[in-house]
C-alpha cells in the first residue's frame, strides 16, 4: 500500500471525476439550422435606369470534374464566379426568329401575351456590386410571389440585398414599376449547401401604389412533380454577350433529364448570364402567353454549349414555395 499518496493527488483525482461528471451532465448544443429566408434591406431610389443597365449578369456554370469527392456532395457542380458583360456596346441577339418556330434555341420573344408582363428582370446587390437575374410572377395565396433561381437570392453563402423585380423590363425602363422584395426564400438544400439540384429561390414583394403584383401583371400557374421529357418553353433576360439584357428572349424544344451530374431538366438553349431564374413552362400557349411553370433557368455545363439546365420542381421546391406564398 502506498503511504505517500499526497493530498494534491487526491484532489487532482477528485477534480478529474468532477470534470467528467459535469461534462456528462452538460447537454450537447444542437447546431442552429441554416436560415431558409432573409428579410430584405433596401436603399431608397437605388435602382436607376443606368444602374440597372450596368448590373453584372449572374452566370453559373459547371466545369468538367467539378463533382466533389465526398459522397454527400455527389451531383453538385462547382459554382464559378459571375461574369461581367463587356463594357463596350454588346451585340444584340438576332430578332429574326419567329415565336412560332419549334424548337428554338434562342431568340427574341415577339409573340406578346401574358408572359411579357409576368416575366421580368431581377436586380440585387451582391458582394458590393450590382447584379441581375430573371424571374416570373406566379399564382400564390398572397398574390405577391416571384420565383427565380436559388443563386439569384443567395450565392456563395450570402443573401443578396436591394432585391427588386422589374416585370416587362425594357432597356432600363420599368413600365409596371420596381417591386421591392420584403423577404427572399430558398429551398432548404440550396440555403444549406447550394445544392444545384435545388437551385430554386423566391421573393415576396411589397404592394406598389396600393396594388399587389398579380393584380398589376398577372401570374402564371405552377406545378410540382410534373415529370420529365416534356415540350418546354424557357424565357429570360440574358445580359452577357451576345445578348444585352434589354429584351425578353425564349427557347423551346423537347426537354430531357440530365444524365451527368444532376436530376435537372435539360433544354437546347443559348441564353447567357442574366437569364438565370427565368421561367420554364410546359403546356405553354403561344397565343395567350400562358403556361404551367415547372422549372427555372439554372446553369449550363462549360463542355456542353447551347444547353440550359433547370431544377426539377419536386417536394423540396414546393415546400419553399409554400413558405413564400403564405408569408
Amino acid at each position: 500500500m502506498n503511504r505517500h499518496r499526497t493530498a494534491a493527488s487526491v484532489l487532482l483525482a477528485a477534480g478529474t471525476l468532477l470534470a467528467g461528471a459535469l461534462t456528462a451532465a452538460t447537454p450537447s448544443v444542437a447546431a442552429e439550422p441554416t436560415p431558409t429566408s432573409f428579410r430584405q434591406q433596401h436603399s431608397q431610389g437605388f435602382w436607376t435606369a443606368e444602374r440597372m443597365r450596368q448590373a453584372v449578369p449572374l452566370d453559373v456554370t459547371a466545369a468538367p470534374g467539378s463533382v466533389r469527392s465526398a459522397p454527400s456532395a455527389a451531383g453538385r457542380p462547382t459554382l464559378v464566379a459571375p461574369t461581367a458583360a463587356s463594357t463596350s456596346s454588346p451585340a444584340r441577339a438576332s430578332t429574326s426568329a419567329s415565336p412560332t418556330a419549334f424548337p428554338q434555341a434562342g431568340g427574341a420573344w415577339t409573340g406578346g401575351g401574358a408572359i411579357v408582363k409576368t416575366s421580368g428582370r431581377v436586380f440585387f446587390t451582391m458582394g458590393g456590386r450590382t447584379a441581375s437575374c430573371s424571374g416570373d410572377s406566379v399564382t400564390s395565396a398572397n398574390g405577391s410571389t416571384v420565383i427565380t433561381a436559388g443563386h439569384c437570392v443567395k450565392y456563395q453563402g450570402a443573401w443578396h440585398t436591394n432585391w427588386v423585380f422589374v416585370p416587362a423590363y425594357d432597356n432600363g425602363n420599368a413600365p409596371y414599376g420596381q417591386w421591392s422584395a420584403t423577404k427572399t426564400f430558398a429551398t432548404d438544400q440550396w440555403a444549406a449547401s447550394e445544392d444545384m439540384n435545388m437551385d430554386v429561390g423566391l421573393a415576396v414583394v411589397a404592394p406598389l401604389n396600393g396594388q399587389k403584383l398579380s393584380q398589376v401583371v398577372g401570374a402564371q400557374g405552377i406545378l410540382f412533380n410534373g415529370g420529365y421529357n416534356k415540350k418546354m418553353y424557357s424565357f429570360g433576360f440574358p445580359a452577357a454577350a451576345p445578348y444585352d439584357g434589354s429584351k425578353l428572349v425564349y427557347c423551346s424544344g423537347n426537354s430531357n433529364k440530365d444524365f451527368l451530374l444532376t436530376k435537372d431538366h435539360g433544354l437546347g438553349c443559348n441564353m447567357t448570364g442574366g437569364s438565370s431564374g427565368g421561367p420554364w413552362f410546359q403546356d405553354f400557349n403561344e397565343a395567350t402567353g400562358l403556361g404551367t411553370q415547372v422549372s427555372v433557368n439554372s446553369f449550363g455545363y462549360v463542355f456542353l454549349p447551347n444547353r440550359m439546365y433547370g431544377p426539377y420542381f419536386g417536394n423540396e421546391a414546393k415546400a419553399a414555395y409554400d413558405r413564400a406564398q403564405t408569408s
